[in-house]
């Protein structure tokens, strides 16, 4: 059977964190080249995957006629250019989130993968993430009755600026709202469907700081407040997920295990129960339940970051639908866009007309 050939271009943390680990273990790809300019990055790639070649350039990977898929691992600025390139020459593409700076890219690379009959998603992992993947089990559960309010977070602490880190710089696509509110916007949609409106408010807190530190979105709906936070102030942790409804709540404490085990190095096949919590993580669901009053642990799903590309390989082999559609990243883009326009006119935006998925 077939295997498709991957050309991963960037490989900083992007790429060899959280693609090349799923790419290297799943059956159907081979990780054929690599863009690896840095003397430590070639160190690395050569020590795990000997097999990769390493390549200087985007191009190298974009003009092989050997490659079947691009997978876009790069800084936000050149998602869009590279992903275009790559879908001229005729390549399936895979970009890391946020999908593009602006939604008139994300438009023209959907409208250039349908003209060319080409596949197209967008790396939002954070669907496969075990906390998510639990406050969604419960909330379908209908257990909390008709959900109100529902909170998430993404909470770090870093007082100090990374030198020479584009994103501490004031560019289009930088600051912790395009890369951590991408995925929260992102769950909401998947959760709560399109939205009314947006409303934001945007900051920069830290010393010395230029892009955008703290953000808070919230996404109105008939009956629903959906709001979104993150922060680089935040020294104990936070609740990840909180749920309100007509018949109590469901508070979720803890992180997805998966990003600090490929951050060290570990792969998914070298862990017996990959992406399993700790007991203790467990969320606490508290209801009235059948006029009782209801308290107890809820055992978290289990992350699954394999699964993106399970599913790409399953959609390229014409047994499955792409996952997460690119129509879906657009979106999660345009409110991003919206949610600026909010905080500079201090006012509520409308989403009605705005968004496609």
């Amino acid at each position: 059977m077939k295997k498709f050939k991957v050309g991963l271009i960037g490989f900083s943390i992007g790429g060899h964190v959280f693609h090349a680990p799923f790419i290297h273990e799943n059956p159907d790809f081979i990780l054929y080249k690599v863009s690896a300019r840095k003397p430590e990055q070639q160190q690395m790639l050569a020590a795990r995957y000997p097999e990769a070649l390493a390549v200087q350039t985007a191009d190298d990977i974009i003009h092989d006629p050997e490659v079947d898929l691009v997978v876009v691992a790069t800084s936000n600025d050149v998602h869009f250019s590279l992903a275009k390139a790559a879908l001229e020459a005729g390549k399936h593409v895979v970009v890391e989130k946020p999908f593009t700076n602006y939604s008139h890219e994300a438009d023209e690379l959907i409208s250039l993968a349908k003209e060319k009959g080409l596949l197209l998603s967008v790396h939002h992992n954070a669907r496969f993430h075990s906390d998510f993947k639990t406050v969604k089990k419960v909330i379908e559960s209908g257990r909390l009755g008709r959900v109100v309010n529902f909170e998430g977070r993404y909470d770090r602490f870093r007082n100090f600026l990374r030198e020479g880190a584009w994103r501490e710089e004031n560019l289009p696509g930088s600051g912790i709202h395009y890369d951590l509110g991408a995925h929260l916007i992102d769950q909401a949609l998947q959760i709560f469907g399109k939205p009314d409106a947006v409303y934001a408010d945007l900051r920069v807190e830290r010393d010395g700081a230029k892009a955008i530190d703290n953000f808070e979105f919230i996404l109105s709906y008939p009956g629903v407040k959906v709001s979104l936070k993150g922060q680089m102030l935040a020294k104990l942790a936070t609740a990840r997920y909180a749920v309100f409804g007509t018949n109590g709540c469901f508070v979720k404490w803890g992180v997805d295990p998966q990003e600090a085990l490929l951050r060290e190095g570990t792969a998914p096949g070298q862990v017996a129960e990959w992406g399993k919590e700790l007991p203790e993580y467990a969320g606490t669901l508290a209801i009235l339940e059948n006029g009782v009053d209801v308290e107890e642990r809820i055992p978290s799903e289990v992350g699954s970051g394999q699964d993106f590309y399970k599913n790409i390989a399953a959609a390229l082999k014409g047994e499955a639908e792409v996952f997460v559609k690119p129509e879906q990243a657009r979106d999660v883009i345009r409110i991003l866009e919206l949610a600026e326009q909010s905080w500079k006119e201090q006012r509520a935006i409308s989403l009605k007309g705005e968004l496609i998925s």
